[in-house]
C-alpha cells in the first residue's frame, strides 16, 4: 500500500558525525579549546546546529552565551565547505530508497538540520532527487519534536496523516508522530535515543533494507 513516507536526516539516512565532528573540531582549534572526540560529538547530534554548537563550547568547559551567533557561523561555514568530504549514506539507502519510489510512495525529508546544509548534503550524495519534500529546521514554524514541523511536511506534500510514517533513529521522531498522530519506524543503527517516548514505535530496524519488508508487515497489521 503505497504511503507518505518521511524521514529524518542525520543518523537515520546518513551518517554525517564524521564531517560535523571536522567542523566542529576546526572551530575548537580557532577558539584555542581541546578537542572533543568523534563519539561525543555523536552524542549531540539531533536538535540542530545552534544546539549542537552549545553542547560542543559546553562540553570543553566555555559555554557559548552571547558569542553563539558568530560561533554558529562560523560551524556552519566550516561544515558546509566540506559537506560530503566524510559523509555517506548508511547502508542500503540509496538502492532502498529507488525500491520505495518504484513501489509508489511519496517521500519527504524533516530534519533539525539548517535547511540549506540538508540540501547541500542530500544533492551531493545523489539522495535529493527521491524527495517530493525537504524541510529543515529553520524553513519550519518549529522543530521537531513539535508537531507543528512534520505538520508543515505533510501540508507541502499536500497528504494527510491517515497513511504516513515518520522513520527515524531519535527520540524527536518518535515523539514529533505521536503528536502528529502517525506510526513512526525507529531504526537502531542510528544515533540513539534520548528522552522517553509514551508510544512506542510501529516497527523498529536494524538495517535500512528492511524497510520495505517492515512497511508490508505494518500494512497487513493495520498500522497505517
Amino acid at each position: 500500500m503505497p504511503s507518505t513516507l518521511v524521514f529524518d536526516l542525520d543518523g537515520t539516512l546518513i551518517h554525517s558525525a564524521p564531517d560535523l565532528h571536522r567542523a566542529l573540531s576546526q572551530l575548537h582549534v580557532e577558539e584555542k579549546l581541546p578537542p572533543l572526540t568523534l563519539e561525543q560529538v555523536t552524542s549531540m547530534v539531533g536538535d540542530g546546529a545552534p544546539v549542537l554548537v552549545t553542547r560542543a563550547f559546553e562540553r570543553a568547559g566555555r559555554p557559548a552565551g552571547d558569542a553563539l551567533p558568530r560561533l554558529l557561523a562560523r560551524f556552519l561555514e566550516l561544515y558546509e565547505t566540506g559537506i560530503a568530504e566524510l559523509t555517506l549514506p548508511f547502508p542500503g539507502v540509496p538502492e532502498t530508497l529507488a525500491r520505495l519510489r518504484d513501489d509508489g510512495h511519496r517521500m519527504a525529508v524533516c530534519t533539525n538540520k539548517p535547511d540549506i546544509p540538508t540540501r547541500a548534503v542530500l544533492d551531493a550524495l545523489g539522495l535529493a532527487p527521491f524527495f517530493d519534500v525537504i524541510v529543515g529546521g529553520d524553513s519550519a514554524p518549529a522543530k521537531k519534536p513539535d508537531a507543528r514541523h512534520l505538520l508543515a511536511v505533510l501540508d507541502r506534500m499536500a497528504a494527510g496523516r491517515d497513511n504516513a510514517i515518520m522513520i527515524g533513529d531519535g527520540t524527536n521522531d518518535l515523539l514529533v508522530a505521536e503528536a502528529v498522530g502517525i506510526p513512526s519506524i525507529l531504526v537502531r543503527y542510528g544515533y540513539g535515543l534520548r528522552r522517553p517516548s509514551t508510544t512506542p514505535p510501529a516497527a523498529v530496524i536494524d538495517n535500512f533494507a528492511a524497510l520495505p519488508a517492515a512497511l508490508a508487515q505494518m500494512a497487513v497489521s493495520g498500522a497505517y
